[in-house]
């Protein structure tokens, strides 16, 4: 036997989802500031910088990130 909603276009509001709806929308709006930081920027144009270009400046990728997060040695 086939059961065919009588309202197959009204959306179903959930609880769980309601309450949860103001946590989510605070926790993606405190991603995305973080993601655009300065130190987020700095850490993705290191990304864009490979291995050997890092060697050749006298660089590591640890002590870069070390640095521009400003965590000590």
């Amino acid at each position: 036997m086939i059961v065919i909603p009588a309202n197959p276009d009204k959306p179903r509001l959930r609880l769980g989802a309601a309450l949860a709806a103001p946590f989510v929308a605070i926790g993606k709006f405190l991603v995305s500031m973080a993601e655009a930081g300065p130190q987020m920027r700095a850490i993705e144009r290191l990304n864009r910088i490979s291995d050997a270009d890092l060697a050749a400046r006298g660089l590591t990728r640890d002590g870069e990130i070390r640095r521009i997060l400003r965590v000590g040695a």
